[in-house]
């Protein structure tokens, strides 16, 4: 990581992995909610969660994949693309990120 980046990521807690994902939630669902054309997220949607599913898998793979090979940013590109998938099929079935933070921290407290 260059020190630039490391700057940003303690200097502005926007660019916390948090608040990115709260973001991105919010334009997945966005996007569920008006379809736009030309957009990927849409197309998901409309395709259902068979497709959705179905990318998930694909996603899953090729984390374990980029994962065996000692490269970084092909696992850190991979992992992306995952929690992407991962929160378009959260958004469909209608469940919220503090529903996964809620579980996470319960987890950690029954040790």
């Amino acid at each position: 990581m260059t020190r630039a980046l490391e700057d940003l990521r303690y200097e502005n807690r926007q660019f916390s992995l948090g608040a990115v994902l709260d973001e991105l939630y919010t334009v997945i669902t966005n996007r569920e909610q008006t379809r736009p054309d030309n957009s990927y997220t849409s197309y998901l949607f409309n395709e259902g969660l068979d497709k959705i599913l179905k990318k998930v898998g694909e996603e899953s793979t090729e984390t374990v994949i980029a994962a065996k090979n000692e490269a970084r940013q092909p696992l850190v590109a991979e992992v992306s693309d995952l929690v992407y998938h991962l929160l378009v099929l959260l958004v469909h079935r209608g469940i919220a990120l503090d529903d996964i933070a809620i579980e996470l921290k319960s987890r950690r407290s029954e040790q």
